[in-house]
C-alpha cells in the first residue's frame, strides 16, 4: 500500500497514523501549576487512502490525542478512535468507504453501514468523552485510556444518526444543546434538536424542516433562545447517486436563521432571511429581551473553493472568502422572513473562534481567534496558514492582545483554560499546537491571556508531527476523575 502523490497526502496532510505514549513533555519555560487537566484533541488521519484515489482532508479517520498537565508537567498520549469504518477497514486491509460523504461511492461489502470517522470535536458530557464526526453519531471513548467504547445514542434517547459536532453548553445548568441536520438521510432538509441535562438525560427534543438542506457546522443558544444558520453550502440527492460531491456553493441562495425559543417547538420557529454567506465557526450569542447577537467569522463566499466548488461552475472572488468578525442581529419579535442585521466589527481574516466556556449562552466581552497578519509592507508575516493569536475586546471592538509566530510557524485551533474558578472572564492561558514547518514537529504553547504579546510561558516539544486538528476541548482534572 502507498499513499498517492496528491497535496491532501503530503507535507502536514501527509498521514500520521502514529499513536503513541510520551512521559514528560520536554519544556522550554515554566509550566503553570494551576494547569491541572486534560487537553483533548482529535484530528483526521487516514489509515488507509481513499479507495476513490482522491480525498479530502475531513476524510480521516479520528486521531485522538490527550495532553495530560499535572503539578508542572505534560503527557501525551495518542490512539485512532475505533469507529466500524476503521474496524472494517483494517480486517480488509484496504478502504472500503469511498468519497467524502457519499456512500453511493463506497464498496459493496459496507452497504449500510457507519460511515462516521469521528475526526472533528471531543468534548466531556455527563462523565463521557464523546468525539464527534456531524454525519454520524457521538462515538464515547475511555477520558483516561483513550480505548474506544463504541456509537454512543445517550442510552437510546437521541435517534438522529447524524450529530453536530459542535454542541452548545449552559455553564449554570450544564446543560448540553445538540442537532443533527439532514436528520433523515442524504439531502433530506430534516433537522433534529436537542437538549440534554447535566447527567445526560434528554429534556427537551424538536424535529423541523429547514429551508433547504446544507452544511449546519454550528450554531449557537442564548439565554432564551436557539438560532440555526442554513446557507448555501448545499447538496443534492440526484449528484451523490451519480458519485458526485456532496457539497458545492450556491451562491444562488440565501440564508436564514432559524430562531426558536430555547425550549420551544417547531411551529414556533421564525427564519430571517440575508445575503449569501459561508461560516463555520461562532464564538457566542446572547440575547437582550428578543433581540439576539450573535457573533462569528463570516465570509461573504465558501472559502474551501478546493473542496466545494460552485454550482454555477464560476471562480470565486478571493476577496470574498474572507471570514471578519461579524455581528449578526434579529429581533424574534419580528415576523417571519424579515431580514436580519449585519454589521463586520473586525475586517481582517479570523478563523477558530472561541470564548470563555464560563459566559456562553449569555453576553460575552472578550474571544480569542486565529489571525493572519500583514508586515507593514503589507506582506504576510508568515507564509501559511495562521499566523497569530488575538484577544479581541467586542465592548471596545478592537484587537487588545496578539502574539505573533516567527516565519515558519503556524498555528493550529487554540483552547481557553480560565486561570481559577473565580478569574474574570478571559483571563487565563490559551494553548496552541504549533507546526514547524522547517523540522516538520509540533510544539504546544501556553500562553498568558493577561500578556499576550510576551510570548509563551512555556513551549513543550514533541517529537511527532501531528496533522491539522479541527477542534478540542480543555477538561478539568477533578471532571475527568468525577465518577
Amino acid at each position: 500500500m502507498r499513499f498517492p502523490d496528491q497535496p491532501i497526502y503530503s507535507g502536514w496532510d501527509a498521514p500520521s497514523r502514529v499513536e503513541a505514549d510520551i512521559m514528560e513533555l520536554e519544556a522550554d519555560g515554566e509550566i503553570p501549576l494551576d494547569l491541572r487537566g486534560r487537553y483533548y484533541q482529535v484530528a483526521p488521519d487516514s489509515q488507509f487512502p481513499n479507495r476513490t484515489g482522491d480525498d479530502v482532508m475531513f476524510n480521516g479517520d479520528g486521531m485522538l490525542r490527550m495532553f495530560t498537565f499535572a503539578d508542572g508537567h505534560v503527557d501525551y498520549r495518542s490512539r485512532f478512535v475505533h469507529t466500524e469504518k476503521l474496524k472494517l477497514e483494517r480486517a480488509a486491509r484496504r478502504s472500503l468507504y469511498g468519497a467524502y460523504r457519499n456512500p453511493y461511492t463506497d464498496h459493496h461489502s459496507v452497504s449500510g453501514r457507519s460511515r462516521g470517522t469521528a475526526n472533528t470535536n471531543v468534548v466531556l458530557h455527563a462523565g463521557k468523552l464523546l468525539v464527534f464526526k456531524e454525519d454520524a453519531r457521538a462515538t464515547w471513548v475511555d477520558a483516561e485510556t483513550l480505548e474506544t467504547h463504541g456509537e454512543w445514542d445517550f442510552d437510546g434517547q437521541v435517534s438522529s444518526p447524524t450529530l453536530t459536532a459542535h454542541p452548545r453548553f449552559d455553564p449554570t445548568t450544564g446543560e448540553m444543546f445538540t442537532f443533527g441536520y439532514e436528520a433523515k438521510g442524504l439531502a433530506s432538509r430534516d433537522v433534529a434538536y436537542y437538549v440534554l441535562d447535566v447527567h445526560g438525560k434528554l429534556k427537551h427534543e424538536v424535529w423541523f424542516e429547514a429551508p433547504y438542506t446544507s452544511l449546519i457546522h454550528d450554531f449557537v443558544v442564548t439565554d432564551d433562545y436557539v438560532v440555526f444558520p442554513v446557507e448555501p453550502t448545499t447538496t443534492d440527492l440526484d449528484r451523490l447517486k451519480a458519485g458526485g460531491r456532496h457539497w458545492l456553493w450556491d451562491p444562488t441562495k440565501e440564508t436564514y436563521l432559524g430562531v426558536m425559543p430555547r425550549y420551544g417547538t417547531a411551529d414556533q420557529i421564525r427564519w430571517y432571511r440575508g445575503p449569501a454567506r459561508s461560516t463555520y465557526h461562532y464564538f457566542n450569542a446572547y440575547n437582550e429581551g428578543t433581540v439576539i447577537h450573535m457573533d462569528g467569522c463570516v465570509a461573504e463566499a465558501q472559502t474551501a473553493s478546493f473542496m466545494y466548488p460552485d454550482t454555477l461552475g464560476e471562480e470565486r472572488d478571493l476577496t470574498m472568502t474572507v471570514r471578519r468578525i461579524t455581528r449578526w442581529t434579529v429581533d424574534y419579535s419580528a415576523e417571519d422572513g424579515k431580514a436580519f442585521e449585519e454589521r463586520v466589527l473586525k475586517p481582517e481574516f479570523a478563523e477558530f473562534p472561541l470564548i470563555d466556556d464560563r459566559v456562553e449562552t449569555f453576553r460575552h466581552r472578550y474571544g480569542f481567534i486565529g489571525a493572519r497578519v500583514l508586515n507593514d509592507d503589507g506582506g504576510e508575516q508568515n507564509f501559511r496558514g495562521l499566523n497569530s493569536v488575538q484577544r479581541y475586546d467586542f465592548q471596545e471592538q478592537r484587537v487588545v492582545g496578539q502574539y505573533g509566530m516567527p516565519m515558519g510557524r503556524s498555528f493550529q485551533e487554540p483552547v481557553f483554560v480560565p486561570r481559577g474558578d473565580d478569574a474574570t472572564e478571559g483571563d487565563g492561558y490559551l494553548l496552541a499546537l504549533v507546526n514547524d514547518w522547517d523540522t516538520m514537529l509540533n510544539d504546544l504553547l501556553i500562553l498568558d491571556t493577561a500578556n499576550l504579546a510576551a510570548g509563551p510561558v512555556a513551549t513543550l516539544h514533541l517529537p511527532l508531527r501531528l496533522r491539522g486538528g479541527p477542534h478540542g476541548s480543555w477538561v478539568p482534572e477533578h471532571l475527568v476523575q468525577a465518577p
